[in-house]
């Protein structure tokens, strides 16, 4: 049903809903309240002793008076009292408010209460009549021309419309199980709860079945992976890689090995798995492992980075592992020549070439391999699952392994990548040092520049990050350009300074990072954008201005650009902090390397958001669930697992409805491969 087919709301107020992504009443229904208002808990004027946010139950003393102010504004005064004391109302340029207020009449007012050498006063107050009950509001997101009350009175009128008995997705034996109320109970109680008790239950249910939801669509997609493979792999050759290194794998990196080998010569279908393991800590050396003994076995390997220097970069450390070996490497992006993509192309449709390494330029229609046996893909979360599947496409079936250095919190590792095994690379081999990293605030800045002076002096390079590209976005922070210049022109004079952000064409970005990494630059001012860029062994400082304005395991990831090479390496985070949490936060960062506990700690500050930016993941979009909450995460893996263990069959009749979710939530996210 449209919004239109609700009382008052024609075309011009459905078109305002439009912008909050309300077309339907089904819309209106989902669309749960960004926060509440609790107005059960009434306090009395005279036990009001400091500023802050109360509910009163008070009287109008007097009709609400209005003065004009300044610029045509309206200033709007009144008074109200209960039986211990009295205290203002003031209304800004609400021209409605003296006729929707009546004197004499007692009144819920709600709002934040200032107290200073005049009295109380009462700021631009919500209210409604006592005569509604004292209850929880529910406050909306709302839009131009769309109040909090409109869309609450449009709710109400589409609450209304439900049927009697509404079809729940969660059987009743679920629900029982589990102590999750229906469906009709917890939408009346999302939107309009009676009490906090009724809200806390609502949200319950809601929320695990959103996450049910997405586990069960997860599981769905992991379980239709793809099939049988042909790929047969039928002998290790991991061993034997192994006597080419010129190091000793870790035990953490020879068990991610073993993962993989056991998946490819074990499992009828192709193997799915994600190695995660922070900067440094030898993925790139279990991949080669891995193809090395998919590609003695007859097949070829591909392996695509995001970024073109990222792939020669790969392409080199490939060249070195497999240089004693009878494998070709070859590289293929898109700025080669047009002669060499073709060679390279021949070489890889004929089988001659057996591990390509490459960006984009992979999975183009012109690209054809022989016979593909393995796909690897670095950094998952910048390669939607369409790149993903486009790649595997030009294969039987091959086999995927994909590298990810962004270190996630298990529990919501198992969702995020649901259709993928993992395997966790918890060690970093004995040559690395630890980075030592300090916090200070920017009056010490001095002395940060000059400690960059000296390492530049050794012949080390340093990067400094600052977060913002434009002038304006936020007025203390400069861009990236003009502190650059600043840095150039003043601290920095005499040193060759470099600078990268995202609003550069990718080739001049790469032009900058390429003269960075052959040491042309001493210095790189940069915004996140080398947060997974080029392995620069000879950086040895890492620099974060306005720390306080990145999550951890974003800082974590930018410091793990520096400690590549033999020297001891530093990260320091320059940070004004405004408050104790901002430097508690930070603090985390300085006292450990473990990408695993920054993520946990990341995760329980900030939730996941930080974990991926803006929705990189890919991950279908919840409506109310959030993935910082382990707790609902943990309930409802488990009734997954009852379900799936119940029932068997998600098509069955008694979870149609389920069923049903679970595709429509996987289309909103984009991600319609359930099926």
């Amino acid at each position: 049903m449209p919004v239109t087919s609700l009382g008052g709301v024609g075309p011009k107020r459905a078109e305002q809903f439009q912008k909050l992504g309300i077309n339907s009443v089904g819309d209106l229904i989902s669309f749960y309240p960004r926060a509440y208002e609790d107005w059960s808990n009434v306090v009395k004027i005279e036990n009001i002793t400091e500023s802050g946010i109360y509910c009163v139950k008070a009287i109008l003393a007097a009709p609400i008076s209005d003065a004009r102010i300044g610029g045509g504004k309206i200033l709007s005064k009144g008074s109200v009292y209960d039986d211990t004391g009295s205290l203002q109302l003031v209304f800004f340029n609400n021209k409605y408010i003296s006729s929707m207020l009546t004197y004499g009449i007692e009144y819920f007012f709600y709002g934040k209460i200032n107290i200073d050498k005049y009295g109380a006063q009462m700021v631009s107050p919500t209210f409604s009549p006592v005569s509604e009950g004292e209850r929880i509001h529910p406050i909306y997101r709302s839009t131009a021309g769309l109040n909090g009350k409109t869309i609450s009175n449009a709710v109400k009128q589409s609450l209304k419309l439900l049927p009697p008995v509404v079809n729940d997705p969660l059987p009743e034996q679920v629900r029982r199980t589990f102590g999750l109320c229906g469906l009709k109970e917890a939408l009346y109680g999302i939107h309009f709860p009676k009490n906090t008790a009724e809200l806390e239950a609502s949200r319950e249910r809601l929320v695990t079945e959103e996450l049910v939801v997405l586990n069960l669509g997860m599981k769905n997609l992991r379980s239709h992976s793809r099939g049988v493979s042909p790929v047969k792999i039928t002998q290790d050759y991991s061993a034997e890689f192994s006597e080419y290194l010129p190091f000793e794998l870790t035990n953490a990196q020879k068990r991610a090995v073993a993962d993989c080998v056991n998946d490819i010569m074990t499992k009828s279908s192709p193997m799915n798995r994600l190695i995660q393991g922070d900067v440094g800590s030898g993925k790139t050396a279990v991949a080669a492992s891995v193809c090395y003994t998919v590609i003695k076995n007859g097949y070829q390997a591909a392996f695509m980075a995001p970024t073109e220097i990222l792939a020669r970069q790969h392409c080199d450390t490939f060249k070195k592992l497999f240089e004693n070996t009878d494998i070709r490497v070859e590289l293929l992006t898109g700025a080669l020549k047009e002669s060499e993509k073709k060679r390279v192309r021949a070489g890889l449709e004929s089988g001659e070439i057996e591990l390509v390494i490459g960006t984009h330029a992979l999975i183009t229609d012109k690209t054809d391999f022989y016979n593909l046996g393995i796909a690897v893909t670095d950094e998952q979360h910048r390669f939607g699952v369409a790149q993903r599947a486009k790649l595997l496409s030009k294969g039987k079936n091959p086999h995927l392994l994909v590298m990810s250095a962004t270190p996630i919190p298990r529990t919501l590792g198992l969702i995020i990548f649901g259709d993928l095994d993992i395997s966790i690379i918890d060690e970093l081999p004995p040559s690395r040092k630890p980075v030592k990293t300090v916090l200070f605030n920017s009056a010490q800045r001095g002395r940060i520049f000059g400690f960059i002076k000296e390492e530049v002096a050794a012949g080390r390079q340093a990067y400094i990050v600052c977060p913002l590209v434009e002038e304006g976005e936020l007025d203390d922070v400069a861009s990236a350009e003009e502190y650059a210049a600043e840095l150039m022109l003043k601290q920095f004079s005499d040193i060759p300074v470099g600078v990268v952000h995202g609003k550069m064409k990718s080739e001049e970005k790469e032009a900058v990072m390429k003269k960075f990494a052959d040491n042309e630059l001493k210095i790189l001012v940069a915004t996140t954008v080398i947060e997974v860029g080029v392995d620069v062994p000879n950086a040895t400082v890492m620099v974060i201005e306005n720390a306080e304005r990145f999550g951890l395991s974003q800082l974590h990831q930018l410091r793990g650009r520096v400690g590549r090479g033999d020297f001891q390496s530093y990260c320091v985070l320059i940070s004004d902090y405004g408050n104790e949490l901002t430097r508690q936060r930070l603090e985390v960062l300085c006292s450990t390397n473990d990408g695993f506990k920054i993520a946990d700690e990341d995760l329980k500050m900030r939730g996941p958001g930080d974990f991926f930016g803006q929705r990189q993941h890919g991950l279908p979009q919840l409506s109310i669930a959030d993935f910082a909450d382990t707790k609902s995460l943990e309930k409802s893996q488990k009734i997954v697992d009852y379900i799936l263990f119940t029932y068997h069959d998600i098509r069955c009749d008694e979870l149609k409805l389920l069923n049903a979710e679970t595709e429509r939530l996987f289309e909103r996210g984009g991600q319609n491969t359930l099926n």
